[in-house]
């Protein structure tokens, strides 16, 4: 077992030269390839005048190499949470110049770089130096779909590495690391990426995108990294189990999680955090009150409103942090999730939950995933929401029509709400707008509400 490496100085670390870090199309990538492919680009990079350098790639190994080779030269790095041109120009004004593989195009007129390199020239004479500070920016979506920046320093990172691999090395040991989920976004990144480097596991190269392929590489010796987007969808069985997976970016219904363990042979470990947090708690959901863990380190209180604040490492270890995430601590280790304090409206001076709405429709046998807003119609303000529709969902529609159905709908929802809280407006789709990290788009589920139907 190779012992765990700080991110500082793990590229001069004594493994194995052929001690496997990545599979992909390309075949295997080895240790002693991976710290030349290091050593090379950062040669490269020293002698580039550009400083701060974009990561855009949807391959894992070719990121890891710049993602160190730019560590190594000192330069700073942004990463893109959206790979597509017209948001990578548009960004470009944050950043020097780009990396990026061949599965992407860069913006014109940005001076750019694509791995692999072909230069050949021998590394033997590039040395690494260990780096003791990295400039990291990340940019993520917030629920207006504006990028928005948020800085992460080595200490950070490196104090959320650590933590991991306390909490569940020994579990993973020997593990080969599949993922659905992109390394561009800080969970992606942590769990995918840095930590099997720092460990010394495998990781594949390029996502797993369709439960399928997901079924497809269930075994003992394989972890996964996913998120409820794909978990949701998981219907059928696996002839192997995962060794574990792990779940983040948003919410996971219960019936999401049994359904993974049945289907993947492991009962998903959920991480709740955030860009800006970092990793704040996990569970396993058994039930669905099983209480949050706090990670080890992280203090907790709440404030007057019932709001989560944080004394984290993973944050700032000076001072406390405010989310708006509502909760009841039941000690100071354990706590549950009661939904975001700015999802709470007020309509008519009554304070209404939206999650409260989402929770007690997908009580319903008709629905499997729901969103609900606040929305402007005319003069007055009501509540709207979008539904999936299970399959027998499906058949009540078809059978009844959609008056009837969704009078049925709202007349299923009063015991349990207020008149003004039940939804006048619904939208039946395929499944609730999102980005890539899994965050419900904002807009695009109040675009459904600005058309007639």
């Amino acid at each position: 077992m190779n012992r765990f490496t700080p991110l500082s100085s793990l590229c001069l670390s004594e493994r194995d030269s052929d001690l496997t870090v990545a599979l992909g199309d390309g075949g295997r990538k080895n240790w002693g390839a991976f710290t030349d492919d290091v050593a090379l680009l950062a040669s490269v990079l020293k002698a580039s005048p550009a400083q701060t350098w974009a990561l855009a790639f949807e391959d894992s190994y070719l990121f890891a190499t710049a993602f160190f080779a730019c560590a190594h030269a000192g330069k700073s790095l942004v990463l893109p949470g959206n790979l597509q041109t017209g948001a990578l120009t548009e960004l470009s004004i944050h950043f020097d110049a780009i990396l990026h593989d061949s599965r992407v195009a860069a913006p014109v007129g940005i001076t750019s770089v694509s791995l692999p390199l072909s230069d050949t020239q021998s590394t033997s004479s590039l040395k690494l130096e260990a780096f003791d500070s990295l400039a990291l920016t990340l940019y993520t979506s917030g629920s207006s779909g504006e990028p928005k920046a948020i800085e992460k320093s080595l200490f950070q990172i490196q104090e959320e590495l650590t933590q991991l691999e306390a909490q569940w090395g020994a579990e993973l040991e020997g593990t080969h690391i599949q993922s659905t989920v992109s390394h561009q976004h800080i969970y992606g990144l942590l769990f995918r990426l840095l930590w099997p480097l720092s460990a010394g596991r495998t990781f594949q190269c390029h996502d797993l995108v369709y439960p399928e392929q997901v079924v497809a590489k269930a075994d003992e010796q394989t972890a996964l990294i996913s998120s409820p987007a794909l978990l949701k969808r998981m219907i059928e069985p696996a002839s192997g189990q995962y060794r574990a997976i792990f779940s983040s970016g948003g919410p996971l219904p219960i019936s999401a999680a049994h359904s993974s363990q049945s289907c993947l042979g492991a009962l998903p470990i959920e991480v709740y955090g955030s860009t800006e947090t970092g990793g704040i708690g996990f569970r396993q959901q058994s039930t669905e009150s099983t209480p949050w863990h706090l990670f080890s380190g992280i203090c907790a209180q709440l404030d007057d409103v019932g709001c989560l604040q944080l004394l984290s490492p993973y944050i700032d270890p000076d001072h406390w942090y405010q989310t708006a995430d509502l909760c009841e601590l039941y000690d100071n280790h354990t706590f549950l999730l009661k939904g975001r304090a700015d999802r709470v409206v007020k309509i008519e001076e009554k304070r209404v939950s939206l999650p409260e709405i989402e929770q007690r429709l997908c009580q319903s046998n008709w629905i499997t995933d729901a969103a609900s807003i606040l929305h402007q119609q005319d003069e007055r303000q009501i509540i709207v929401a979008a539904v999936v529709l299970s399959a027998e969902g499906e058949k009540m529609l078809a059978e009844t029509g959609a008056g009837k159905f969704k009078l049925m709908l709202r007349q299923s929802l009063r015991e349990w709400l207020e008149p003004i809280a039940i939804p006048r407006q619904w939208r039946f789709v395929d499944a609730i707008p999102q980005n890539s990290q899994g965050k419900r788009q904002q807009q695009a589920i109040e675009a459904l509400f600005n058309r007639t139907q």
